[in-house]
């Protein structure tokens, strides 16, 4: 929730929001890579409905980009090593590419929608901006789920204890 109200409010002011991409998407593939599927599903599906519901498109959009884009990843971890953090922006920009892909694909079958003349531009810099930083990104709530595990460990512990 924290990412879709960060991405809604706070980079607007920042950045052009045409030009970031879809913050979700790197949280996605990091459930993808890192997590197992049975806890990341009801995460992605959950996402996509209340992207769904905030956005303009056709519903279930978002849900599609999110499921295709974690069973793609998932395929793809079966030959890449999840722990190899040098693919991980290469990883985040197809994602990217693949959820742009996607969108683009949804809204040609489903609308009379014409591509604006710059549409190559942005999605270009939609995936330079995530080759460059969803990496980080991936690295960061990798090490932020790593703390978290711990801290509830320690806890647990402790209340055991007592």
């Amino acid at each position: 929730m924290i990412l879709m109200l960060f991405q809604t409010t706070i980079m607007p002011c920042f950045l052009s929001v045409t030009r970031f991409y879809d913050l979700l998407i790197p949280f996605v593939l990091y459930l993808g890579i890192f997590r197992p599927a049975g806890e990341s599903l009801a995460v992605i599906f959950f996402l996509g409905f209340i992207m769904d519901n905030l956005s303009a498109g056709p519903f279930g959009l978002f849900t599609t980009i999110y499921f295709w884009l974690f069973a793609g990843v998932k395929w793809m971890m079966k030959f890449l090593h999840a722990g190899n953090y040098i693919l991980l922006p290469f990883i985040a920009a197809l994602g990217v590419l693949e959820g742009n892909l996607i969108v683009f694909g949804v809204l040609m079958l489903l609308t009379d929608f014409r591509f604006p003349a710059d549409t190559g531009k942005i999605i270009a810099e939609q995936v330079l901006w995530a080759l460059c930083s969803g990496g980080f990104f991936l690295m960061f709530l990798n090490y932020l789920h790593k703390k978290w595990e711990k801290w509830l460990n320690e806890y647990f512990e402790k209340e055991n204890k007592e």
